[in-house]
């Protein structure tokens, strides 16, 4: 440590302050100015040449946009789709008939844990909104809870999305740390499994009957109608909802395509022709391209209804989340400036001053790095980076465990600098104190009850 990793580290503790009092201070400026303000002022501080800077702002704003906004904006296609033909309403009805107010949440955990196997958390997010507000506003219309029905059907969604996201291949972090630390891939997916189980019905099911009557969240009227209306309504066939099966499947291709690829990742040789097609297939915006396409053939144009009013419905369901792309693309931005402004490097060096077990290491230096740059990959592959020699060295060390470890470290205390924070705040119509009591807490409930899966298992023998 020196006297230019403390200014860093400071730098990056006082751009989160100022950038809270900006948005929640009288200020009340909108998140995406007080981003790209803060993320100004960390490149001045740091010392960043103007050019630089801008050309940081534009880079970061420009590769979140590419890598979600693209997936957002179809699955608000497809959400508008599956609403208009009745597939949500179909699905919420299910739910809500043959489960229990109060098993509803573990139903929810329990489809989001087997969508967010092969989905990265935005994408996850992005294809359950539909189901979460249809199945919340009919929750809400009979007042059989105290506090927001969003909260209560949301929360378990986000626990097992961020389960999967952060311990689970073939998930990019995962993957890298596995990559990096040369672990065991199969060893490492059947740990991940293992410990997502305890942290998903903690930070789920049951932090959401904890903090639900806290609040009263409700989503904006505009976006609650457009994944939520009922299928009289929306449909634009004006017949009956389509059946159970087929609902399913329109609205799981997406999720199924993913799966193959990553199943077809793991079993098929490299090069391979059919790997190449799941490999098309399966990335994010493609499969989504492909789920919309199948849902206005199966659902509308297929079954005789206006493709005008289809393509008016499209129109209209990009709106919505037009305020929320903008915002994530802010926090790309501030990610990145923070990441050119080597504040990853000064914590790094901090974690060097300290002797620590290497699984404890790793989820502590890879928790740092995400806070701090907004970026779980950043984490992972930081920590990865660091403690990859450790593992040539010390041969009692569980490469499995310590890459699991990492990946764990890494969903700490998802904030302002994280564009998923964004995502579910705007999506949910929340405040920031609101995304710090749902998003922000379950992540780090996950996050540490993973940590303390990993210590255990580590005192069993190795799978491998």
């Amino acid at each position: 440590m020196n006297s230019s990793d403390i200014a860093l580290l400071a730098t990056a503790l006082g751009s989160v302050i100022f950038l809270v009092v900006l948005i929640v201070s009288r200020i009340r400026l909108h998140p995406l100015l007080a981003l790209i303000i803060t993320s100004i002022g960390v490149g001045l501080v740091t010392g960043m040449p103007g050019e630089k800077l801008i050309k940081s702002i534009e880079a970061g704003a420009g590769h979140t946009l590419g890598a979600v906004g693209l997936v957002v904006a179809l699955g608000a296609m497809l959400g508008r789709i599956l609403a208009a033909g009745g597939v949500t309403e179909s699905i919420a009805n299910l739910i809500i008939t043959r489960t229990s107010t109060r098993m509803l949440p573990w139903a929810m955990a329990g489809a989001a844990f087997i969508i967010g196997i092969p989905m990265f958390f935005e994408v996850g997010l992005v294809v359950l909104l539909p189901l979460i507000f249809s199945v919340a506003r009919k929750l809400d219309e009979t007042k059989s809870i105290k506090g927001s029905a969003y909260v209560y059907v949301g929360v378990p969604v986000i626990a097992a999305l961020a389960s999967m996201h952060g311990m689970v291949p073939p998930h990019p972090g995962p993957l890298t740390a596995i990559a990096s630390l040369n672990a065991n891939i199969g060893a490492t997916m059947l740990y991940g499994f293992i410990a997502a189980i305890p942290a998903i019905i903690l930070g789920g099911p049951v932090y959401g009957a904890i903090v639900t009557p806290r609040l009263k969240v409700k989503p904006d009227q505009g976006l609650i109608d457009q994944f939520s209306q009922d299928a009289a309504e929306g449909a634009s066939t004006g017949k009956a909802p389509p059946s159970l099966g087929l609902s399913l499947l329109t609205a799981l291709l997406p999720a199924l395509l993913m799966l193959f690829h990553a199943i077809a990742e793991l079993v098929l040789p490299k090069g391979s022709i059919l790997l190449s097609i799941t490999d098309f297939l399966g990335d994010p915006g493609i499969a989504m391209l492909v789920g919309v396409l199948f849902a206005a053939w199966t659902l509308i144009i297929g079954r005789g209804g206006n493709s005008e009013l289809l393509r008016t419905q499209l129109s209209a369901s990009v709106k919505p989340i037009a305020n929320v792309l903008l915002i994530i693309a802010g926090g790309g931005a501030f990610q990145h400036v923070l990441g050119d402004a080597k504040v990853g490097d000064a914590i790094m060096h901090l974690s060097q001053q300290f002797s620590l077990s290497p699984l404890l290491l790793g989820w502590i230096i890879s928790m740092l790095l995400s806070v701090s740059t907004g970026s779980a990959t950043v984490g992972i592959v930081g920590a990865s980076g660091l403690l990859a020699p450790l593992v040539g060295h010390d041969p009692s060390l569980n490469a499995s465990l310590l890459a699991l470890s990492v990946g764990c470290g890494s969903l700490f205390f998802n904030y302002a600098n994280h564009a998923g924070f964004w995502l579910v705040k705007e999506s949910f119509g929340m405040t920031m104190g609101e995304a710090t009591a749902t998003i922000s807490i379950i992540q780090s409930i996950v996050s540490v009850v993973g940590l303390v899966m990993v210590l255990l298992m580590n005192l069993a023998p190795p799978l491998v």
